[in-house]
């Protein structure tokens, strides 16, 4: 895998996991019980958190981003085992999440290396 595929797999992960969220809990399938400002304020902000990193190619931002994936994981995951109705939205969510996860982790080893940028190891005593 290239430095630009993997950026690039990154960016479409993200980007439209951002969009799906919008999408899903605003107009595809907003909740039932819960306003889509309650659902769009809980589930969006997690997403903006990187974003300046994301677009300007810091490879740091892209490893610690996958960290905010979580809650699209298990959101997708759970959804998939127990919503039948849902279980289509949850296939999307879970892959454009999978996209940006594998996408960031490519990119910040292969950028990282581009920049010689390492964990150092301890040296022995």
């Amino acid at each position: 895998m290239t430095t630009k595929l993997a950026r690039l797999l990154a960016l479409v992960g993200y980007f439209g996991l951002m969009l799906w969220v919008v999408l899903w809990h605003g107009f595809i399938s907003p909740h039932p019980q819960l306003s889509v400002t309650f659902m769009l304020v809980m589930w969006l902000p997690w997403l903006l958190v990187p974003i300046k990193g994301m677009l300007n190619g810091n490879p740091y931002t892209h490893a610690w981003a996958v960290y905010m994936l979580m809650p699209y994981f298990l959101h997708g995951g759970v959804l998939l085992w127990s919503d039948e109705g849902e279980r289509w939205l949850a296939i999307v969510e879970l892959l454009l999440a999978s996209t940006m996860f594998i996408g960031n982790m490519y990119y910040a080893k292969l950028r990282g290396r581009e920049l010689g940028l390492s964990i150092r190891k301890k040296k022995k005593a």
